[in-house]
């Protein structure tokens, strides 16, 4: 059987397939399209990350496809109907990169608060702005406010009350009174409330039709001038635009963003020259060890479902 990776995987999970199929691997396969193409022509399976797009022209090229390993959580690049319609399984990395995210969320949360990690160069350079940056504020207090009470959600929330925060939620697939915001500890409110209590907003919904836009213009005025948005789900939850110009009129205290509507973010973007912004390249999930758990986690699954 033929297995095509089209995205980086850690090595050991790679060899771990190779052992037990004919395996086609390259990190940049995805840029090569016609390559990918020719290579898909007799693949029993394909493993991507998010920027391979699963779509009906890639199905099309793979007539024998039977699984599709997800190195993620995120399902939007995949037509889930067209994978449905052929009964091809769609395997995802459910949980693996869970920590990397929480934390992601917990260090820019602390690195907004305190404001005062940019001062580098200044300090090097033998100014003294201590009177300027002595008005960060401390973690412990603060209210988080998670949108999309699943496991990441969740974890984020118990590290957070780990460092004395207390922790609010929507989940819109979630009812009030199900006992798991009892046992997380967790106080369930509509989203408008936890837009108005919260000190830190973080953002762990799918793509969906429902959710594009989720925080517009509208939804990002109810913060709190002071709070903090941080975004690691999917861009199109955000309304970029709007946030640029909450952050740039002082009516939001700062943002973190690793994750955009157009990936990668294209020069203008009106995100660009925001104050109390951090911007990374879709990277919160993935550290050195989420790579290992990840990979490892779809090369057990793939392997198990060709062989079933």
């Amino acid at each position: 059987m033929h297995v095509v990776i089209t995205e980086f995987m850690d090595e050991a999970a790679v060899a771990s397939l190779a052992a037990r199929f004919d395996v086609s691997y390259d990190a940049t396969l995805v840029d090569r399209p016609m390559e990918l193409k020719a290579l898909l022509a007799d693949a029993d399976a394909v493993v991507v990350r998010n920027k391979t797009q699963v779509d009906a022209e890639l199905l099309a090229a793979a007539p024998r496809l039977k699984v599709v390993g997800r190195l993620g959580v995120g399902l939007d690049n995949v037509d889930m109907l067209g994978c449905k319609a052929r009964s091809i399984e769609v395997i995802p990395a459910t949980g693996a990169n869970a920590l990397a995210v929480a934390e992601y969320v917990i260090g820019t949360a602390m690195l907004l608060l305190r404001g005062v990690y940019a001062s580098t160069d200044t300090v090097a350079e033998g100014a003294w702005p201590r009177a300027a940056l002595s008005d960060g504020r401390e973690i412990a207090g603060k209210t988080l406010g998670v949108v999309g009470f699943g496991s990441i959600g969740r974890l984020a929330g118990r590290l957070a009350r780990s460092l004395g925060m207390s922790v609010a939620g929507f989940d819109s697939q979630i009812r009030a009174d199900a006992p798991i915001w009892h046992e997380q500890l967790a106080i369930p409110m509509a989203l408008d409330d936890v837009l108005r209590t919260a000190d830190v907003v973080t953002l762990h919904v799918p793509l969906t039709a429902e959710t594009r836009g989720l925080l517009g213009g509208v939804k990002l005025a109810l913060m709190k001038p002071d709070a903090i948005l941080i975004n690691t789900a999917r861009g199109g939850v955000v309304d970029e635009v709007a946030l640029a110009a909450a952050l740039k009129s002082g009516k939001l205290g700062g943002a973190a963003l690793d994750v955009f509507e157009d990936e990668p973010l294209p020069a203008g973007s009106p995100l660009a020259g925001c104050p109390n912004l951090i911007l990374t390249p879709h990277v919160a999930g993935v550290t050195r060890e989420s790579n290992v758990r990840v990979s490892t986690l779809i090369a057990d699954k793939v392997a198990a479902a060709l062989t079933l």
